[in-house]
């Protein structure tokens, strides 16, 4: 289950919105599912007709897909511009309506008040709100979020020369063991990050990311994801992208993507993806990329019990793109009362 907290007022959504998506939302059109089944996109707040028109388009698919009758979300604009504000919820708004999906609040926040399009009321945002919000999301087992969209990108970068030093005599090892050897390692490596959480050491970092080179020592690890331990995963693999080199940092960016996603932080896994290096096509990120682009929910991945298609090719879209659009959470609503009209 994804970490519920009730949200009642515009205040309260509007305080609940960082956690939500795992960073504070700028300049942004965010859409919040009112009702179950539905996805949560963020969008760069579009200022052009062009591209309130290619916003629209792009979120048609995936709530076509999941509404059902008397499906609502809500629309929150976040912006200091009050008429790019209005223009593109009006347009997303009618959008939506086109997917089967009513829009119940169409909100424009500036950091300090808030005014609802629909109804023209209007109000402060308070620091009461947020600071009882936070604290009732951390207690929920939501993530601190971070500061910015880019300062969530920038977390995953970090010193990588050491492990770049240690490759050359790590790859000399593993010609001495053997593809089996070197997978039960790496699993028995991944349990022993279950029981301790404890940062790998350089050598075990190294020899981790040149074993999950191997697709079958990296599926083997993929299987161990499951809702109940995405979190651990991600702190793993969140560790290993940040000291990852290029040459070894496809895999280990791809199983924090999955995790990221698996966990509900699809602005995270987006940027998880951001950190692969350009190359051949990879498929555990295609899959990924196609997660997050549909809107699909984790639930449906045990559901399935999916494995990921070696078939697939991952082209990474622009930066701009995929700046553009994150979905953070599936398709479960904030809380059960939804903010009122």
């Amino acid at each position: 289950m994804d970490p519920v907290v009730v949200v009642r007022t515009p205040d309260e959504l509007l305080a609940a919105l960082p956690h939500m998506v795992g960073f504070n939302p700028q300049e942004s059109i965010l859409v919040v599912p009112v009702s179950r089944g539905l996805p949560m996109s963020r969008v760069d707040l579009p200022r052009t007709a062009e591209d309130r028109a290619e916003v629209v388009r792009n979120l048609h698919g995936p709530y076509a897909r999941y509404a059902r009758p008397g499906a609502q979300v809500a629309l929150v604009c976040v912006t200091e511009d009050r008429r790019s504000a209005e223009l593109a919820s009006q347009h997303v708004a009618a959008g939506l309506e086109k997917a089967g999906v009513g829009t119940q609040v169409r909100l424009w926040a500036t950091d300090e008040r808030w005014v609802e399009f629909n109804t023209g009321e209007a109000g402060n945002r308070t620091q009461e709100t947020s600071t009882r919000i936070a604290a009732e999301s951390v207690m929920a087992g939501t993530a601190r979020p971070a500061p910015t969209r880019a300062s969530l990108a920038e977390s995953l970068i970090g010193e990588r020369e050491p492990l770049a030093a240690l490759l050359t005599a790590v790859r000399e090892a593993t010609k001495k063991s053997t593809p089996v050897a070197e997978r039960n390692w790496a699993l028995d490596r991944l349990e022993q990050f279950h029981a301790d959480g404890n940062r790998l050491s350089d050598p075990d970092a190294a020899r981790l990311l040149v074993a999950i080179e191997s697709t079958e020592t990296r599926d083997a690890l993929w299987q161990d994801m499951s809702r109940d331990n995405a979190r651990e995963h991600s702190a793993l693999w969140t560790d290993l992208t940040r000291r990852a080199p290029d040459e070894v940092r496809t895999p280990a960016a791809s199983l924090l993507a999955f995790s990221s996603w698996l966990e509900g932080n699809g602005a995270k896994a987006w940027c998880a993806l951001d950190q692969i290096p350009e190359g051949p096509p990879y498929s555990m990120a295609s899959l990924v990329a196609t997660v997050l682009q549909g809107g699909v929910h984790p639930d449906n991945w045990e559901r399935l019990g999916a494995t990921g298609p070696e078939t697939e090719t991952f082209t990474p879209p622009s930066p701009t793109h995929r700046h553009e659009r994150d979905v953070p959470r599936g398709p479960e609503a904030p809380g059960r009362n939804a903010p009122p009209r």
